[in-house]
């Protein structure tokens, strides 16, 4: 008999003890390096005692510690190897530490080419840290990246407006709903809102994917 789990038995195994446990969280941490489950065959994946206690160690630090998947990453490490966690400093902030990138380090890693990026900054996709010496913040890599995925399609700046919009508004009501706990201006509040915003987060990002896939379905479907 075969030791190793579906993404779905990992989930239902998981649930009592982490409820907020998703497939979409599962395979978010998966494409941000942190889980590396085998394949079947016909491309399945396949979780194995060891993925499902480094896991299960991932959701802890998220649910426990209100951990940012950065430092998460780096306490992996650390467990890996056995060592003892509770000396080591949680508190952490969202600070947007990883390094920042260049007009030039964003080109190449994005594939953009210069009027694309020049387009996207014109429509607020992306905006420099510092204008005089186009520096930008490290998630405009991923953001570039998606664009040129898109440009790709046959996309163009204009039709890519309804999904920052999108954003905007989703991040306007994350803003009212995390308000009261942001005004209180500590730690343990800050904690709590920081969880609620990622939940929050991920639920829109999976209700978003669960949509967009029907809509999908009904077309080729038509």
């Amino acid at each position: 008999m075969s030791d190793t789990m579906t993404i779905g038995e990992v989930i239902a195994a998981l649930r009592d003890e982490f409820p907020d446990v998703t497939v979409s969280k599962v395979r978010f941490l998966e494409s941000q390096g942190l889980l590396h489950p085998g394949r079947s065959e016909s491309g399945y994946r396949q979780f194995g005692p060891a993925d499902i206690e480094r896991l299960k160690f991932i959701l802890t630090q998220q649910r426990d510690h209100f951990l940012p998947l950065k430092v998460i990453k780096s306490r992996l490490t650390l467990w890996e190897r056995g060592e003892d966690l509770d000396d080591v400093p949680v508190a952490e902030e969202l600070d947007g530490s990883e390094r920042p990138v260049d007009r030039d380090e964003l080109l190449r890693r994005s594939g953009l080419n210069a009027a694309q990026l020049a387009s996207l900054v014109e429509q607020g996709f992306l905006e420099p840290i510092d204008g005089e010496r186009e520096v930008y913040p490290a998630p405009a890599v991923g953001i570039a990246t998606e664009a040129r995925r898109l440009f790709d399609a046959g996309y163009e700046t204009r039709h890519m407006r309804a999904i920052r919009l999108a954003v905007d508004r989703e991040a306007d009501l994350l803003r009212q709903l995390t308000a009261p706990l942001l005004k209180l201006h500590n730690p343990d509040a800050r904690a709590r809102a920081r969880d609620t915003l990622a939940g929050c987060a991920d639920a829109m990002n999976a209700l978003h994917r669960a949509l967009l896939a029907q809509r999908i379905r009904d077309l080729l479907e038509s």
